[in-house]
């Protein structure tokens, strides 16, 4: 798919949909339900932090009963950042081509993630976007919504971000481009999380597309936000934004560009030339998936199946599918066309 002309973009390759969980037990069965029902072709990876409420072992359940469903058994609670990378991790080692952030509560509507599938053919990365023309939240607090729109104002400032959306968790990565962001250099977690790789994809000169969503706000189920997440967020925006801005006036390279081994900043997956500079464009429309189950903790860990693990079949997709311990699964279909994505949107007003 071509970029603006000048970027050449591959098939998608298998999706992965990534579900960090702690005391989800409520909500872990729902979402992985509606996952399946949205994006058939997709596989599910339930990341889980040895949850007290007994969610792990229900992930199991749905594991043993669909070959596409995955669990990923961790020693504790660690926070979503390191649930992610572990995740990541473990999509990148099994060649997954898609891998994408989604909520456990179901505040990340499975039947909008088509969408970002779709625009993904054209970008390197895509952001669910609640503050970007037809994106809305639904049953949020004013607070919760002041506490958001101003952090992601905050953040887009002081860093320099040309996203709407810069603290959203509901996005879709290319493969390629998380092994160009120095995942091993994230420490952050919480809230910050995902504006330390918003900034990470913008200053390595990644495509990036903002979609519009709804969010809804969880109905069952404990929020995981709290004052401690809040202040990490702050004080670590801030240090980001003085330490880059210090970095240009005393000519350093920034401390975000991609490493060595990655492919450079400013190229699609294909290595074709792109921009100097990461895009924020909207976009729309829909495509497919896939789901299965597993489990470890960064070492090797116990297998979710009776001990033993078998590659899924699957329906045929972009690329046949690499495996290693429990693994496998479907594709998003990548096939490639020509899109050319717009200017950042203004966020404008949030319909009721």
């Amino acid at each position: 798919m071509n970029d603006g002309g000048q970027r050449r973009y591959g098939p998608l390759g298998r999706a992965l949909v990534i579900i960090p969980t702690y005391n989800e037990a409520e909500n872990i069965k729902p979402i992985v339900s509606r996952v399946r029902a949205a994006v058939p072709d997709v596989d599910v990876l339930v990341a889980d932090d040895n949850s007290p409420d007994g969610t792990g072992k229900l992930a199991d359940e749905l594991a043993a009963g669909d070959e596409h469903v995955h669990v990923l058994h961790r020693k504790g609670k660690e926070g979503l950042g390191a649930a992610y990378l572990a995740g990541f991790r473990w999509g990148i080692e099994r060649d997954y081509g898609v891998l994408v952030e989604m909520d456990a509560d179901g505040s990340h509507q499975p039947e909008e993630l088509p969408r970002l599938l779709t625009a993904l053919k054209g970008a390197d990365l895509v952001l669910g976007s609640r503050w970007v023309p037809g994106g809305r939240v639904v049953n949020w607090p004013k607070s919760r919504e002041f506490l958001s729109r101003g952090g992601s104002t905050y953040s887009r400032l002081l860093l320099d971000v040309p996203i709407r959306d810069v603290t959203g968790g509901f996005r879709a990565f290319r493969k390629e481009t998380l092994e160009g962001l120095g995942l091993d250099e994230v420490a952050s977690q919480g809230y910050c999380f995902q504006v330390d790789l918003a900034r990470r994809a913008v200053a390595a000169g990644y495509h990036v597309v903002e979609v519009p969503i709804t969010f809804v706000e969880r109905e069952l189920g404990d929020s995981k936000m709290s004052r401690d997440i809040v202040v990490e967020a702050l004080w670590r925006v801030t240090a980001w934004g003085l330490g880059s801005r210090a970095d240009r006036l005393l000519g350093r390279k920034p401390s975000t560009a991609a490493p060595s081994g990655t492919r450079a900043p400013g190229t699609g997956p294909s290595g074709a030339p792109g921009e100097s500079g990461a895009e924020v464009s909207g976009a729309a429309a829909g495509a497919s998936g896939d789901t299965r189950s597993t489990s470890s903790s960064g070492e090797p860990g116990r297998v979710g199946r009776s001990g033993s693990e078998k590659s899924g079949a699957g329906t045929p997709a972009d690329e046949t599918p690499a495996d290693e311990t429990p693994a496998d699964g479907k594709s998003a279909d990548g096939k490639s066309g020509d899109e050319k994505p717009g200017p950042a949107a203004d966020p404008g007003p949030v319909p009721s």
